[in-house]
């Protein structure tokens, strides 16, 4: 399973595409386009992947995805359970880089606007007191009509771009663009980890996937993604130790076996190294939001 490319529709009277998603199902595959993909979650819960980051997102979110980043968001089961009544309000906005002209970023006022785009190429979470404001914004670029249409999307980027409350999602070392022939090996060890990291994954066993021998796996992966297997395996079980965590329906060491750590010692290392927190000490800051 390695990412889809997404073709984005757009019509003949627009530049960019902008619309609203009542429906939790919608791309909720592992995919990647050309486009910059704004989104807002007025109402919807579940886990998003961005990249090597995997994270809850939860209604309020903002989220800034960059040109062929992979991504996709899987709404909580709780969306699909027959009967259920949780409903799904996402506003996505998709537009080219260029779609302003080949010239307009490289105006001299476009220079944070520029900066935005290029560091949205790890995914940005909004965070912050204004993220309500830029939610109401992007929510006003799908209705509105001309000119205002676009100055409306600048206003958004604007405001994500001067704003303190923003979080780097994918690692520096996380790279899409390798090359053809690394590329489905690369994808097949991503997918492969994403299904199967609640169980023990020996390097015997992840080597094999990537097709190479378990002595020249660990080299061949750590000179593309920049971090050991070890850390990013640990880093996904971490992310689905988070949701775990805010959904609060589990004790903390049931979180710790269900997200395939099978010592308690170990968990609480591996998560205070990764987010900088004890288990429960994330839970409660967590809960102290809300």
């Amino acid at each position: 399973m390695k990412p889809q490319l997404l073709k984005v529709s757009t019509d003949l009277v627009h530049s960019f595409n902008a619309r609203r998603d009542i429906k939790p199902n919608v791309n909720n595959h592992w995919h990647y386009h050309p486009e910059v993909e704004l989104v807002y979650f007025k109402k919807g819960n579940g886990t998003q992947f961005i990249g090597d980051c995997i994270t809850p997102f939860n209604t309020g979110d903002v989220v800034l995805v960059g040109s062929n980043l992979p991504h996709y968001w899987q709404f909580d089961g709780s969306y699909f359970d027959t009967g259920a009544d949780a409903t799904a309000d996402v506003s996505v906005i998709h537009f080219n880089e260029n779609f302003w002209g080949d010239h307009f970023l490289e105006l001299p006022e476009n220079k944070q606007i520029k900066n935005l785009l290029k560091q949205s190429k790890r995914g940005i979470q909004i965070t912050g007191d204004n993220l309500k404001a830029v939610g109401d914004l992007i929510e006003r670029v799908i209705y509105a009509e001309g000119p205002r249409k676009i100055i409306l999307l600048m206003e958004v980027l604007l405001a994500i771009a001067e704003s303190d409350n923003t979080k780097l999602l994918a690692s520096m070392g996380f790279q899409h663009n390798f090359q053809e022939s690394e590329k489905d090996r690369i994808n097949a060890i991503y997918n492969y980890s994403i299904v199967n990291f609640k169980k023990k994954i020996t390097l015997e066993e992840i080597a094999a996937v990537a097709n190479i021998s378990p002595n020249s796996f660990c080299k061949f992966f750590k000179s593309r993604s920049k971090k050991t297997y070890s850390r990013f395996i640990n880093e996904i079980r971490v992310g689905n130790a988070c949701k775990l965590l805010i959904n609060n329906q589990l004790n903390v060491k049931e979180v710790c076996y269900e997200s395939g750590f099978y010592n308690f010692a170990s968990f609480h290392k591996y998560f205070r190294e990764i987010t900088g927190k004890s288990p429960l000490s994330y839970q409660k800051t967590y809960i102290k939001k809300q």
